[in-house]
């Protein structure tokens, strides 16, 4: 959905833009020169209001859940889309329009996307417009996707009931329709789109003949996991098991997809070292002046299969006296005046470039743990070691989507992105993910988030399946 609408809203920017330049401008096209003129024009105007709108979060329907926070941010993000287009002025005069285009232009633009935004909100809201899900079980993966469902109005769907044995529906007892059983009665009555299977345990208990009945009438039927990865962009590491593991595809990855990653990781590392030289000088410098010695901070991580390496990073915090804490919130008093500024913008993690370079590191990937917490996170989560089948990363999944963790809690958490990175690894998630990077290094988002609460999991699952897990995992 949300691409959809950043796709509507495009291209009703650009057909706005390109009728008021051609009205105000060139009334009266008299070749191909003048609409070669307009369409650099017309597309600078439209690539720097959607660049604007997309690092304010327009296109995060989880951030602008409603058209009142949409109208908040308006005025913001055409400040920012000025100063793109200064700055594209700048490099390009020649394509510069005048005053008169340019502000009637903005004018319009708010005048139609305000509405139209509206009417979108309107329409995802909208039951006749959206599918009727029917979920099979009572559980905890029930529970959070009916929890998800209910709190992303933009994925158009409504939950009609829950099916499941009166005993087991204590936590969605009001959605409860009936027993499983009766399933093939259920279905008929409330007339789902959509079965989602969220049963805590299906041996003997799946009703394949209703199911199957179903799915032959068109409606679609779903496993819960693979709807709760797709709403959550994590990994259920609860209902995960050895064999869906081994005999998983998506955990299998070629060796195209690995060397295409390869290559933008140096690409990207060899290019931003030397455009970045000159400010790796100045940090350096700064540092020096601001709290001394070292300028460096070389830590023992662990990386790709177990390895490990040498990490680089600015130093942003005072020298300890003693052993402290791994955790991040343990340390915050020794933070540097500087490193407060440099950890903000995460500019204390370009010298790993040279990781990068080395081959200890990629540029996206989960991040490398410290030997101490890698050890100690093998005991204590499940699976935990699956994200060691691929190089760390300067930055990732978990980085770009919840930020730091200071708690085991928190960490495992972390893991259900890893593992989900790990599993749908690709150069197109290895993009998205560069995307919001760049979000965040630009704003200074993200350096010290909790995660959102319905992006919250539960812990409680996973520490009751940890025990049982764990060794098999390892």
């Amino acid at each position: 959905m949300a691409l959809t609408l950043a796709l509507l809203e495009g291209g009703l920017l650009f057909t706005v833009v390109l009728f008021v330049n051609v009205v105000w401008t060139q009334p009266l096209l008299t070749g191909w020169i003048d609409v070669a003129t307009l369409l650099p024009q017309s597309l600078a105007i439209c690539g720097c209001c959607i660049t604007a709108f997309y690092y304010n979060d327009f296109y995060n329907l989880r951030v602008v859940k409603s058209f009142r926070p949409y109208a908040a941010r308006v005025l913001s993000s055409f400040g920012l889309a000025f100063l793109l287009l200064a700055g594209f002025y700048a490099i390009f005069p020649t394509v510069k329009i005048a005053d008169g285009p340019f502000v009637s232009s903005f004018v319009i633009i708010v005048g139609l996307l305000l509405p139209f935004r509206a009417a979108s909100y309107a329409f995802m809201r909208s039951l006749p417009f959206r599918e009727r899900v029917l979920v099979l079980g009572a559980g905890a993966l029930a529970a959070r996707l009916v929890r998800e469902i209910e709190s992303q109005p933009h994925l158009r769907y409504a939950i009609v009931g829950v099916v499941e044995d009166d005993r087991a529906a204590s936590n969605l007892r009001h959605l409860l329709r009936g027993p499983l059983e009766h399933l093939d009665r259920i279905v008929k009555d409330l007339e789902p789109d959509r079965v989602i299977v969220a049963l805590s345990e299906r041996r003997g208990r799946l009703p394949l003949g209703p199911l199957f009945d179903a799915r032959l009438d068109g409606v679609v039927v779903e496993h819960g996991v693979e709807v709760y990865e797709r709403l959550t962009g994590t990994l259920a590491i609860e209902s995960l098991t050895p064999s869906s593991i081994i005999f998983s595809r998506e955990f299998r990855k070629s060796r195209l997809e690995t060397a295409a990653g390869r290559a933008l990781s140096l690409l990207v590392a060899l290019a931003g070292l030397i455009l970045v030289a000159p400010l790796l000088g100045l940090i350096a410098l700064a540092i020096r002046l601001d709290s001394g010695r070292p300028v460096l901070f070389v830590h023992d991580r662990v990386g790709l299969r177990g390895r490990r390496f040498k990490l680089l990073k600015f130093r942003t915090m005072h020298r300890a006296g003693a052993d402290v804490s791994d955790w991040t919130r343990d340390q915050t008093h020794r933070v540097t005046r500087l490193g407060k500024w440099l950890r903000r913008f995460r500019l204390d993690e370009l010298p790993q470039f040279v990781n990068i370079l080395r081959g200890d590191m990629n540029l996206v990937g989960p991040r490398p743990h410290r030997v101490t917490k890698y050890e100690a996170f093998l005991e204590s989560i499940p699976y935990f070691s699956l994200r060691s089948v691929v190089r760390p990363g300067l930055t990732g999944w978990a980085q770009v989507r919840y930020g730091y963790a200071s708690r085991l809690d928190e960490e495992t958490e972390k893991i259900r992105y890893d593992l989900y990175y790990v599993k749908h690894l690709s150069l197109a998630l290895d993009l998205r993910i560069l995307f919001a990077t760049v979000k965040i290094v630009l704003f200074g988002r993200g350096s010290r988030t909790r995660p959102r609460r319905d992006e919250e999991v539960f812990v409680e699952g996973v520490r009751r399946v940890a025990p049982r897990v764990s060794s098999v995992a390892r």
